[in-house]
């Protein structure tokens, strides 16, 4: 994705980083100042449009996109037959658990959600339970073998 070109260079999203400072404060003070209570619901939601309008065609494409986007090292720890059980960890990731008490991953989950939903054809949820000690967040994608999207 070429953001701008120089007859010297050309400059790439992937070549400029941003301090994990000025994320949180986005996404940790103001998105839920601005979202108030509602922000968990509405980043889920949000999750979900991001994951139709970056479609990914496997597991390994999404592991990619959330490192490229900065949200962790995402890594499937199970899979079953109407399930899939994912570990989301990352300096950042454990900084935020452990500084904020309410935190949460609902922008992250949705993605997840939409995603494995597009994939397998059948409506799919997310949620995602916070393990303090360990500093990770596991995220569940589950679904119903008889709720199959209608194409």
């Amino acid at each position: 994705m070429k953001k701008t070109r120089s007859a010297e260079h050309e400059i790439t999203l992937e070549d400029i980083s941003v301090p994990s400072f000025g994320y949180e404060l986005i996404r940790e003070e103001l998105l839920t100042n601005i979202l108030g209570k509602d922000a968990p619901d509405i980043l889920y939601w949000s999750g979900k449009h991001l994951a139709r309008t970056h479609l990914l065609q496997n597991l390994n494409e999404i592991s990619a996109f959330f490192e490229e986007a900065g949200w962790g090292a995402l890594t499937v720890k199970k899979e079953l037959k109407d399930e899939l059980l994912f570990e989301l960890t990352s300096p950042l990731i454990r900084n935020r658990i452990l500084l904020k008490p309410d935190a949460h991953f609902k922008l992250e989950a949705g993605f997840l959600a939409q995603q494995i939903e597009t994939q397998i054809g059948m409506i799919s949820e997310a949620y995602e339970q916070i393990q303090k000690k360990a500093g990770i967040v596991e995220i569940t994608v589950r679904w119903d073998h008889k709720d199959i999207i209608q194409k």
